[in-house]
């Protein structure tokens, strides 16, 4: 096997990992890896061989806990060789005893499972040109408006890690437009969509319950402004999955086109929910 050089990415080099993510029909927003890039500069890695881009790899590191996997690709014309285990490893290591999330492909969850990863969840992806459903509530507001320490809390209920820098990036990215919900001076639901290499993706969205929710993703899908919107519904969120219908979504059918499921990797103190 042809020896494979790997190190941590160069800032302009990421976009190479993006595209490549597009070409897997993976459909990335187009700030995403640099938002991701503000938490952990060295979680992005890149194998060459004779000086030419083979595989890519991010493993962010959000706190001494907890990391997540992404962009996991060997060129088309590498594969079968060894060089996405020689990659995958060398993520690994550099998460060393963290918990481990991922989205991953049905096709691979043997090969995760292999490495300690244990199947969390499905993700189902909806899309389709969607209509905001019933008319704009008054409590909504831009997502900037809203104190940060406001959203940061709320996202921590959710996200099994702080992740201050991230959020920051995520809702003054370019093309990234955030809402909320605001309830009796509190926060009560907010979302953000963004521009993709196809239509928009709305994610996250974070609502009390379901009337929040809604109020919420009418504003958002009111941003769109036509063309397709994508969102990712966790199986285990039912309410949402029974009212996409009603918003003029369909479930992707493509594999390559959906993140069909979450997983998490056991870490030396044990697997976190």
């Amino acid at each position: 096997m042809t020896s494979m050089n790997i190190r941590t990415m160069r800032p302009e080099e990421i976009a190479i990992a993006v595209d490549w993510a597009a070409a897997e029909g993976w459909n990335p927003g187009h700030a995403d890896a640099a938002c991701f890039a503000t938490v952990d500069g060295q979680g992005f890695l890149i194998g060459e061989i004779d000086g030419a881009p083979a595989a890519t790899i991010s493993c962010v590191n959000y706190d001494d806990n907890f990391a997540f996997l992404g962009f996991y690709i060997v060129r088309a014309d590498l594969r079968g060789r060894g060089h996405g285990l020689a990659i995958w490893n060398a993520a690994i290591a550099h998460a060393g005893g963290r918990v481990i999330g991922l989205d991953g492909v049905v096709a691979q969850q043997a090969n995760y499972a292999r490495s300690g990863f244990a199947f969390a969840y499905p993700n189902i992806r909806y899309g389709g040109t969607a209509t905001a459903p019933g008319a704009a509530n008054a409590g909504i507001v831009a997502l900037a408006d809203v104190p940060f320490a406001a959203i940061a809390a709320d996202d921590a209920t959710l996200f099994p890690a702080p992740r201050a820098a991230f959020l920051r990036a995520w809702i003054d990215a370019p093309g990234h437009v955030g809402r909320a919900l605001m309830r009796d001076g509190r926060l009560a639901a907010w979302g953000v969509i963004r521009p993709c290499r196809t239509g928009r993706k709305i994610g996250p969205l974070v609502a009390d319950d379901r009337t929040a929710a809604e109020a919420v993703l009418a504003a958002l899908l009111a941003e769109a402004g036509g063309g397709e919107v994508f969102v990712d519904v966790p199986a285990v969120n039912a309410r949402l999955s029974r009212w996409r219908g009603t918003l003029g979504l369909r479930r992707c059918s493509r594999p390559r086109g959906c993140i069909p499921g979450r997983l998490r990797r056991c870490g030396s103190s044990g697997c976190s929910g």
